[in-house]
C-alpha cells in the first residue's frame, strides 16, 4: 500500500464505478480524500462478473462522468471486460487516490470524525462516502428444503461460463436480464428450465436501459416531491426475484441484447411459474409435479454490502439505511452512494452513479 497520511477530510470505502465517479467530482472539489479499496487491481465488481455479461446499455449512455466509455469494435453492447478496462483507464486518466488491497472491516463514531479501521490500521475523516455495492452479498431466497438438495446452488456472483454445465440439467430462478442472459448462453447446452415468479416482460428490440434508467429517473423525483409518479411497472425495490436490490432492477424489464434476442428467435425464453419448494432431487410445484435437476442457477440478485457499517447502528428493520438523498439520517457524516435507487436514482449504474456523485459532492463540499 502506498504511504498516506492516516487523516483525511474524506474516505471514500469503495474504488468500483460508485466510488470512483465521487473520486471525480472531490477531485474536482479539490477536496482531501482517499479512496480504499479491497480488490487488488481496478474494475470493482465487473472483474467478478461472467465472460460473455453484457451491459443493457450501449457505451455513450454507461459512462462515468468526464470520459466516455469507448465503444468495444464491432459496436454493440459493453461486455464486463470492457468494463474493467474501462474503469482502470479511467482511474488512471484523472490520477484519483486510491490505494488497494485495504479493506474497511468496521466504521465507528469518533471525537467529531469518523474512524474507519482497516487490516492496515484506521483512518479518521470528516466525511465517508461508503460505495462498496452489492455484489459482495448474493442473496439466495429461502425456500422449503433449500439446505436437503444433494446437486449444486449456484448464483450469478459464482457463475463464470457455460462449459461447467454442459449436459447437465439446470433450473434458472429469477426474471431479470441476468436470467435471460444466462439461460440464452446455457440453453445451447445444457438442458435448461426457467422459472420466474411471474410472467417475464422482454421489452421491443429497439429498446434499452437508456429508456429504464430515464422512467426510474422520473419516478424517483415524482417520490421526492410527492407527485403521482406513472404505474411501476415492476414492485417495490429488493423485492423482484432476478435482480439486485433497489435501482433501475425495480422495473423488471428484460433488455433484448443479441444473444437473449437470439434466444428469443430459438422459442428457449419460455419461463414456468415459480417452484414452491426443493427436494433432495430437484424443485416442486405446489400441484405435486417435480422437476430433477443437477444445479438451481439463482440470478436473485444482491443486497448492499453494508457490514462495515454496523457499528453506527443505523439500519432500519429492512436491512437498509435510512438516508436523506444519500446523507444518513442517523450520521450525517456518512454518505452512501451505487446501492440503488434509496442512495439515487438508478445509482447502482455507471451512469446513474455519475449523475448521483455531482450532488454528492457538492453537499460534502458544503458540509466541509
Amino acid at each position: 500500500m502506498t504511504a498516506a497520511p492516516w487523516s483525511v477530510d474524506v474516505l471514500v470505502i469503495g474504488g468500483g464505478q460508485a466510488g470512483l465517479a465521487a473520486g471525480y467530482y472531490l477531485r474536482r472539489a479539490r477536496a482531501d480524500f482517499v479512496i480504499l479499496d479491497a480488490q487488488d487491481s481496478a474494475g470493482g465488481a465487473w472483474r467478478h462478473a461472467w465472460d460473455s455479461l453484457r451491459l443493457f446499455s450501449p457505451a455513450q449512455y454507461s459512462s462515468l462522468p468526464g470520459r466516455m466509455m469507448p465503444i468495444p469494435p464491432g459496436g454493440g453492447y459493453p461486455s464486463a471486460a470492457d468494463t474493467v478496462a474501462y474503469l482502470a483507464d479511467y482511474e488512471r486518466r484523472y490520477e484519483l487516490p486510491v490505494l488497494r488491497p485495504v479493506t474497511v472491516h468496521a466504521v465507528r463514531r469518533g471525537d467529531g470524525h469518523l474512524l474507519a479501521e482497516t487490516g492496515h490500521g484506521t483512518w479518521r475523516a470528516k466525511v465517508v462516502i461508503s460505495a462498496t455495492g452489492t455484489w459482495w452479498r448474493p442473496y439466495i431466497p429461502h425456500y422449503p428444503g433449500l439446505h436437503d438438495f444433494g446437486g449444486e446452488h449456484l448464483h450469478t456472483a459464482g457463475y463464470r461460463g457455460p462449459e461447467p454445465l454442459r449436459g447437465k440439467r439446470v433450473v434458472v430462478v429469477g426474471g431479470g436480464n441476468s436470467a435471460a442472459q444466462l439461460l440464452a448462453e446455457l440453453s445451447p447446452l445444457a438442458e435448461v428450465t426457467w422459472v420466474t415468479q411471474r410472467p417475464p416482460r422482454l421489452l421491443p428490440d429497439d429498446i434499452d436501459g437508456r429508456a429504464l434508467f430515464d422512467l426510474a429517473t422520473r419516478r424517483h423525483r415524482a417520490a421526492q416531491t410527492g407527485e403521482q409518479a406513472e404505474e411501476r411497472a415492476g414492485e417495490r425495490a429488493g423485492e423482484r426475484v432476478g435482480e439486485g436490490a433497489a435501482g433501475i432492477a425495480d422495473l423488471g424489464d428484460i433488455v433484448a441484447v443479441p444473444a437473449v434476442r437470439e434466444a428469443r428467435d430459438r422459442g428457449v425464453l419460455k419461463a414456468q411459474p415459480m417452484f414452491t419448494r426443493i427436494t433432495s432431487r430437484g424443485v416442486a410445484w405446489a400441484d405435486g409435479s417435480t422437476l430433477d435437476c443437477d444445479v438451481i442457477l439463482w440470478c436473485t440478485g444482491f443486497r448492499a454490502a453494508l457490514n462495515h457499517l454496523a457499528p453506527l447502528r443505523l439500519r432500519s428493520p429492512d436491512g437498509l439505511i435510512p438516508t436523506r438523498g444519500t446523507q444518513a439520517i442517523g450520521e450525517p457524516r456518512l454518505h452512501l452512494l451505487g446501492y440503488g435507487d434509496w442512495t439515487g436514482p438508478a445509482s447502482a449504474t455507471l451512469i446513474g452513479a455519475g449523475r448521483t456523485a455531482r450532488q454528492l459532492a457538492a453537499e460534502i463540499t458544503a458540509q466541509l
